[in-house]
């Protein structure tokens, strides 16, 4: 009788060695980070530290130098040959990018689409989906982040908190495999941030598999599996918040928290 082999879980997010630079600016200075399925990873550091950058190269809005980014089992960006990487056509990464949602700082709806419209419109030119079937589809997403009632709103209608909520649900409508969210409070009022918040705290608490740049320690707190620490382009430190954000084993992760935190 032989011992059944523990299972192994393909990594949602894994990133193997990844350099960036910018000119002669070196961002990245060899990421390895893995993202389990189902877990809330939220990146911290100083800025400049290379947080949004990192987030970028696994949608591959930013092409890695060196390394690799692989997202639920798949190459992103290349495809292998042999030792070497090529480049995927532009249409391929862009079918790539249908699994992988993002939320931007800025919210980035379309001024002249009805929020329902936005939500709506990806699923209808990106994946071909019936019109009908996307619109109801979009009206529940919005139901589920709390604006049932703007679906007919323009966006200028909206607050901020608003139009970064049909933001999330726009995201959300390709159904993707992974959220990547980049700093999405942080062009909020502060009056505002809490009910953005409270959207991503439901989406982690369901499963959803994310990856979020924030400042928001208090969030990285409650909804975080791991909090990962950067600064000038390398990990510094990651592991459960309670050990990063409470008992930091690194000096720059608590000079950083200290700043933060008080």
């Amino acid at each position: 009788m032989t011992a059944t082999q523990p299972q192994t879980v393909t990594p949602m997010v894994d990133l193997r060695g990844v350099r960036k630079s910018f000119g002669a600016l070196e961002v990245l200075r060899g990421i390895d980070l893995t993202v389990a399925p189902g877990e809330v990873t939220v990146l911290l550091g100083p800025s400049g530290s290379g947080k949004s950058t990192l987030l970028r190269t696994i949608n591959h809005l930013e092409k890695v130098d060196r390394g690799f980014v692989g997202v639920d089992g798949e190459l992103i960006g290349y495809r292998r040959s042999g030792d070497r990487l090529h480049e995927l056509a532009e249409r391929h990464i862009l079918r790539q990018r249908t699994h992988i949602g993002f939320v931007f700082q800025n919210f980035n709806l379309f001024p002249h689409l009805t929020a329902l419209d936005n939500v709506a419109e990806a699923p209808i030119s990106a994946q071909g989906r019936p019109r009908a079937e996307a619109l109801s589809e979009a009206r529940e997403l919005l139901g589920r982040v709390g604006l049932a009632d703007f679906a007919e709103q323009y966006p200028r209608r909206l607050s901020g908190g608003q139009q970064q909520r049909v933001a999330i649900a726009r995201a959300l409508a390709l159904r993707p495999k992974l959220l990547l969210f980049d700093e999405p409070t942080s062009a909020l009022d502060p009056e505002l941030v809490g009910e953005v918040l409270d959207v991503m705290r439901d989406l982690a608490r369901s499963g959803t598999t994310m990856v979020v740049v924030t400042h928001e320690i208090g969030f990285a707190r409650e909804a975080a599996d791991t909090v990962v620490f950067l600064d000038e382009g390398r990990i510094v430190e990651q592991g459960p918040p309670d050990q990063v954000l409470d008992a930091p084993r690194e000096g720059r992760t608590a000079a950083f928290l200290g700043k933060v935190l008080h």
